[in-house]
Formats: structure tokens, C-alpha cells, sequence
């Protein structure tokens, strides 16, 4: 298990350390069972200067949940334009994928495992969020079957959905200091991939 440390946030304005700090208790506690007094305690803030700026318990988990879903979101698309190759840009985007993930680690693991705890407004706003997400990595996949790199035959829904399911279960288990490093995770899902749907004649 990772280390989690406490980081002080002195200042209201630190909303990095607040969010940090937010993701942090709601992984190891669960949202339900965390309250705003917790959080600002562990930012070393009076619980009335964290109520000035979020409303609600839930205010917070949507701040975090959108600045999870910008974070991956912002990886892929920088990954995506940084090759022209269509073989070697899925590689990156998956990569990129992997990466984001443990970038912040509690805060995708709260965006992945907490959506539930939502109401129904707020939860549609996050899907709507994450299928904004999603349709990019649609659009990658559909582009590579119509350019003859992925197989004609494959599923193109349930390659995305399978496979964005298997990289974001990374972020449950993965451990910086375990036998497996992210780059060997991201080149052994690569494999898969080559040796499943993409074409032999455009294999590198």
C-alpha cells in the first residue's frame, strides 16, 4: 500500500491542497463517510473557510470528479497530436492514459468509484464529462478501422469499452514500488493489442 501523506493547505486559496486532500480521505474512507470537517482538518483549515468556498460535501467531489476528467483528458489529446502515425499514436494514447491515472491517483480513483455517491444532476453533468472523453477514444478507434489498421471485424464498442476498463482498473492495484512498472503495464497492453486487432501488414 502507497504511502498517503497529509498536505497542509494554509491558505484558502490553495485549491490544490484542498482537493488533494479531499481525494485522499475520500479513497480511504469513502465519500459517504467523510465529512467537510474532516477535510479541513487535514488541510489545517477552519471548517467555515472550506464551506465558504464549496456549498456542499457534493460541490467537492464534482470539482474533483471535472478535474479528473480534464487531467486524462488533457494526456490523450497531447498524446494524439504528437504523432501522425496511427499505430504509434494509439501506443502514446494508451500510455498517456496509464500515466494520467497515477498522476493523481486518488482523484481518478474518486472520479472511477464514486460517481455513484452523485445525485442525479450532478451525475448526469460527470457522464456527460466522461462520455465527452470516451467519444475521443471512439474516434481514434473508428479512424484506425476505416484507415485498414484495426481489423475490419473488430467490435469497435466493445474494444473501447473493454479496453478503457482494463487500463482504468489499473489505478486499484498498481503500486510504484510492487514488481510492475507502468511503462512494462503500458508495453504489455500494447502487445495485446497488436497481437488482437491490429493488421499484420501495418505491424511495427
Amino acid at each position: 500500500m502507497v504511502d498517503r501523506q497529509i498536505t497542509p493547505a494554509s491558505k484558502l486559496g490553495d485549491q490544490g491542497n484542498v482537493l488533494s486532500n479531499a481525494a485522499r480521505l475520500f479513497r480511504e474512507k469513502g465519500f459517504e463517510r467523510t465529512s467537510l470537517k474532516e477535510i479541513a482538518e487535514a488541510c489545517n483549515m477552519l471548517p467555515g473557510s472550506l464551506y465558504y468556498r464549496y456549498s456542499s460535501k457534493e460541490a467537492l467531489l464534482v470539482e474533483l470528479m471535472r478535474r479528473g476528467v480534464d487531467l486524462v483528458t488533457t494526456e490523450v489529446e497531447t498524446a494524439y497530436a504528437s504523432s501522425d502515425d496511427p499505430v504509434e499514436r494509439l501506443r502514446l494514447c494508451i500510455n498517456a492514459h496509464l500515466h494520467a491515472l497515477l498522476v493523481d491517483s486518488d482523484t481518478v480513483y474518486v472520479l472511477l468509484f464514486e460517481w455513484r455517491s452523485l445525485s442525479a444532476e450532478a451525475r448526469g453533468d460527470i457522464i456527460a464529462l466522461r462520455d465527452q472523453y470516451e467519444s475521443l477514444w471512439a474516434e481514434i478507434i473508428e479512424t484506425m478501422i476505416e484507415q485498414g489498421v484495426i481489423r475490419k471485424d473488430v467490435n469497435a464498442l466493445l474494444l473501447r469499452l473493454i479496453g478503457l476498463g482494463a487500463l482504468n482498473w489499473v489505478a486499484t492495484w498498481f503500486d510504484p514500488k510492487g514488481v510492475y512498472t507502468l511503462d512494462g503495464i503500458g508495453d504489455f497492453v500494447w502487445n495485446v493489442i497488436m497481437d488482437g486487432v491490429i493488421r499484420k501488414s501495418v505491424r511495427t
